[in-house]
């Protein structure tokens, strides 16, 4: 682990601090129910953190990240539990922020305890993009060392974490690992050269940890490390984004499910009933290594993209991820994410009952109407990274098209404005001519009434 756990700023950090996002230096301006929640001390922090610390090479050029658990805006650690803060780290990563936001084109090292190494959900960070640190309490037994080895023979690159002498336990892993991360605060200074010969001899990539100082870069330089991380470099950043909460009910059926290995309708009926998962679970299929190669138009596609392997570990992860929360049901963004999405669908069914992909698409657009908002920016810009079907874009992001005049009659009528949803549809033409206001506040009843049901029971 790096030296990111100690707080505050030392002169001197400067050199590959200037990437892709920017420290939490600013607050984004929160939407309404944002606000809401910091107003009410009761209620979950709004944001979630993440550090990340810049891997150069000699010549000063960005390699990696080491991506760090943050409990909150204050840039230090606070770990209590290894398997939760790494957890955390992932799903912030994979599912909020997103992969190509957080590392660009380069690594990312996650810290992995023994128990997530033995872990199924380890596999949802794509081996092209993850190097997997173990933590320098972890064991190298028997069982860890198997371990090992199926991860590298699966592609990943293995770390060692904060080394500072060849201890027998060591020795032993030494084949085992790609990576030795050699911690300079903890190593004697004497001792130093002999260690790094000795790894280097193992034919290892050495990074050397905590270089403070210019003495230590040029030390470090000179016993021949090739990667460096410290204070001396950059400070951690603390990225932050809105936090997406899913409920753990939810993560349980979902699990259960899986495990009674039911069909992908059964699977997609109950992702239906939680919006904030569906957003995470599109997340997740466009940062993986199986990324699909054209765009999402329906939820049913999005399990498919995933496997139901890879949705069974994501809910696990999730259920690692999340602590003491506010139920699902009470967060008004997800109610109205929830209950938006359900009415555009059953518009669609009404409009036009034979056109199963046209309810589909209404009930994603529905959803991702609001993705902006979660995580605090643009309609364009966020939509871009999810990879959905240019017709639910442009729906979203401008009220194009069919399901952009849906959108627009939606929104009207969930604020019961029903005279003006009528307009509109009558402006449209066609098959819209059939909602009319009796119609809409029929279909604003039952989706009311289906989320209120999933979120109570």
């Amino acid at each position: 682990m790096s030296s990111a756990s100690q707080p505050g700023l030392a002169p001197g950090a400067s050199s590959g601090s200037q990437h892709a996002l920017q420290p939490d230096s600013q607050p984004c301006p929160l939407s309404a129910s944002q606000g809401a929640l910091r107003a009410n001390p009761g209620l979950a922090q709004p944001f979630v953190y993440l550090g990340r610390q810049p891997i150069l090479d000699r010549n000063g050029a960005l390699n990696a990240y080491e991506l760090l658990f943050r409990g909150g805006a204050q840039n230090r650690a606070d770990v209590d539990d290894d398997v939760r803060a790494t957890a955390q780290v992932m799903t912030r990563t994979i599912g909020q922020l997103g992969v190509p936001a957080v590392l660009g084109r380069h690594y990312g090292y996650v810290n992995i305890s023994r128990e997530l190494l033995f872990d199924d959900i380890v596999h949802l960070l794509p081996p092209g993009r993850f190097v997997l640190e173990v933590l320098e309490h972890v064991s190298f037994d028997a069982a860890v060392l198997e371990r090992l080895a199926q991860l590298r023979r699966a592609g990943y690159r293995i770390a060692f974490d904060d080394v500072c002498e060849l201890t027998e336990n060591l020795l032993r892993a030494l084949p085992y690992a790609d990576i030795v991360k050699v911690d300079l605060m903890q190593t004697e200074r004497s001792a130093l050269p002999a260690l790094v010969a000795r790894l280097a001899a193992h034919g290892k990539t050495l990074i050397a940890e905590k270089v403070e100082t210019s003495e230590d870069f040029e030390l470090a330089s000179s016993l021949g490390f090739e990667l460096f991380q410290g204070y001396f470099f950059a400070r951690p950043q603390v990225l932050r984004a809105p936090h997406v909460r899913a409920s753990r009910l939810a993560l349980v059926r979902l699990l259960a499910l899986v495990a009674n290995d039911v069909g992908t309708a059964e699977l997609e009926r109950e992702l239906r009933s939680h919006p904030g998962v569906v957003v995470q679970l599109l997340r997740l299929v466009n940062s993986s290594a199986y990324a699909p190669g054209r765009p999402i138009s329906s939820l049913r596609e999005a399990v498919l993209a995933a496997g139901t392997r890879q949705i069974a570990r994501w809910a696990q992860l999730l259920l690692y991820a999340s602590g003491r929360d506010l139920p699902w049901g009470s967060d008004p963004l997800v109610q109205l994410a929830g209950t938006r999405s359900h009415f555009m669908e059953l518009a669609a069914r009404s409009l036009s009952p034979q056109d199963q992909d046209f309810a589909d698409a209404a009930f994603m657009t529905g959803i991702f109407s609001l993705v902006h908002v979660l995580v605090g920016s643009t309609p364009a810009h966020t939509l871009d990274r999810l990879g959905l079907a240019r017709e639910i874009v442009e729906a979203v992001d401008g009220n194009r098209g069919k399901l952009g005049t849906l959108l627009r009659i939606t929104m009207d009528a969930e604020r019961g404005d029903y005279d003006g949803a009528q307009r509109i549809a009558s402006e449209a033409g066609g098959m819209f001519l059939a909602l009319t206001p009796p119609l809409l506040g029929e279909l604003n009843l039952w989706a009311g009434a289906w989320f209120t049901a999933y979120a109570e029971g």
